[in-house]
Formats: C-alpha cells, sequence, structure tokens
C-alpha cells in the first residue's frame, strides 16, 4: 500500500510540473498581450480631452467608463451598442474575457479599417511579387564581409525549402501579411507570419525604410544583434514616423513571439501610411 502511495504521489508531482510548463507560456504571453493592448488604447485615449490612461487593464475597464470613452474615440459616436461580450467577465476583470474584448476591438477598428484600401490594390497586384524589383533591392544581397556575420531565418535563401505559410483565416490579417510581405520583399526580408519571422528586427526595419528609405541603412543591421535592431526599429518608428513603441524588445526577440502583439503593433504601420499620400504608397508596392 506505501509503495502505491508513493507512485501516486510521484504521478502527482510529475503532472504537476507538466501543468505548470504549459501554464508558464501561457502567463507569459498574457503578459506580453496585456502591455501591448494597454499601450495601444492609450495611443487613442490620449486624444480625449482631458486625456485618459488606462494604469491596469485588468480593473480600470471594470466600470466601462474607459471601455466606452475608447470606443466613442474609435467610432467617432457617442452611444455604442455592445453585442457579443461577455459583461461580467469584462466587469470581474478575468483576463481572458478583457484581452479577447480588446483584441477583437483591434481587429475591428484598427487592422479592419486600416487594410480595407489595400485589398483591391493587392488582389491585382500579387502576382507581381517574385519579379517586382526595387532600387533598393540589393540591400541585404550577400557581400563577402558579410559572409558569417549574421544568421538569420528572415533572410532569404535560394537553396532552402520554403517552410509552409500559416493559415490566416481573417481576411484583414491575410491582406495585412501580403502588404508587410510586398514592403520587406524588395530589401531581401522574407516574412511568413506574424511570429519568428519578426525575431531579427529586421523585417521592423525593412517596413521603416519602405515608407521613408532614408531612415534605415539594412547593410549596416547585419552586424548588430536582434535585439539592438528591434529597439532601433521601435525608436526610428516613434521619433520618425509617430507610431507608439506597443512592444518591448523582448516581446519579439523570444522563441515564440505573441502574434496579436505583433499585429497590433505592424497594422500601427499601415494607419500610418493610410494617413499620407495613398499613390505614393502603392507606388512603392
Amino acid at each position: 500500500m506505501q509503495d502505491k502511495a508513493n507512485g501516486d504521489s510521484h504521478k502527482n508531482s510529475v503532472g504537476g510540473i507538466r501543468e505548470q510548463r504549459v501554464q508558464q507560456p501561457q502567463d507569459e504571453r498574457r503578459a506580453v498581450q496585456r502591455r501591448t493592448f494597454t499601450r495601444w488604447m492609450n495611443a487613442f485615449l490620449q486624444r480625449r480631452d482631458p486625456p485618459v490612461e488606462v494604469r491596469d487593464l485588468f480593473t480600470d475597464i471594470q466600470d466601462g467608463r474607459i471601455l466606452m470613452a475608447l470606443l466613442e474615440e474609435l467610432s467617432g459616436c457617442k452611444l455604442v451598442k455592445l453585442t457579443g461580450i461577455d459583461a461580467s467577465g469584462i466587469a470581474d476583470g478575468i483576463p481572458s474575457a478583457v484581452l479577447n474584448l480588446v483584441w477583437n476591438m483591434i481587429l475591428y477598428f484598427q487592422v479592419k479599417e486600416v487594410s480595407r484600401g489595400l485589398q483591391r490594390h493587392l488582389s491585382s497586384s500579387l502576382s507581381s511579387l517574385s519579379t517586382s524589383r526595387d532600387p533598393f533591392s540589393s540591400d541585404l544581397s550577400p557581400q563577402p564581409n558579410d559572409i558569417g556575420s549574421y544568421s538569420c531565418n528572415t533572410l532569404p535563401s535560394k537553396g532552402r525549402k520554403a517552410a509552409r505559410e500559416p493559415k490566416y483565416h481573417g481576411k484583414a490579417i491575410k491582406t495585412l501579411l501580403q502588404w508587410v510581405q510586398r514592403c520587406t520583399s524588395k530589401f531581401g526580408v522574407e516574412v511568413r507570419d506574424f511570429g519568428r519571422s519578426w525575431r531579427s528586427g529586421l523585417a521592423f526595419l525593412a517596413m521603416i525604410k519602405s515608407i521613408n528609405p532614408d531612415l534605415v541603412d539594412l547593410r549596416e543591421s547585419l552586424t548588430r544583434q536582434p535585439r539592438e535592431n528591434i529597439q532601433l526599429a521601435f525608436t526610428i518608428a516613434h521619433h520618425s514616423l509617430d507610431i507608439p513603441p506597443l512592444l518591448e524588445p523582448e516581446d519579439v526577440s523570444g522563441p515564440s513571439p505573441d502574434e496579436q502583439s505583433i499585429i497590433t503593433y505592424v497594422s500601427m504601420f499601415l494607419g500610418h501610411c493610410s494617413g499620407t499620400d495613398e499613390d505614393y504608397f502603392f507606388a512603392v508596392l
């Protein structure tokens, strides 16, 4: 009986460790989303008069005032009818309910709105992706001094079998990814998804360069570490393009970056672009 009890105790201990390992990445992902979504909300709430700020997402949103202020800012309407929302979960500050609510607001008001104008342009021009060239297309072409200086999965390799492309079901997210690919591919940076493709920082820098070529020297970025490139991209985007730094470098440089957080940040670039001369940006596509 004692042996059986010891065996059960060992099984319970092992099971507990496994649950802990599964829970830890989920907690880390929620922490990244919490920080990113809070910064996204504050980017809009600071436009209020007087400005409103979210300090603790899960508690500040509970009484509904912050939520209504944000929805009014996003929609331009004083009264907004909310449907399909777990009101009790929001009122209780349950993390999964709050994060899901904010993510759906980002999808609807941010990603869908700013990507809508791209869909008709991309549908007619995607066939030319592999043949399109750009005066800056040689930025990351191999040079003798570059050999062995940098290793990154986002750099194209003719001898490497192409990885399976991710399945993004939302049309807006697919459109956003296609636009990113058009912006980055002409500089030799390959983006397959909204996760690991961004870990080197080169995709962020290529996005910035597609908007303003004078802001980034991609060849110089090959001599820096990924975290340095990510930080540089966030700093340039903030100070030169007025795109708020929603992410921290460690949010991206880890083994499994949170895709929802990266989509949220990258969609801010598209919003910035759509606010300028549209013909210019589709000319560089």
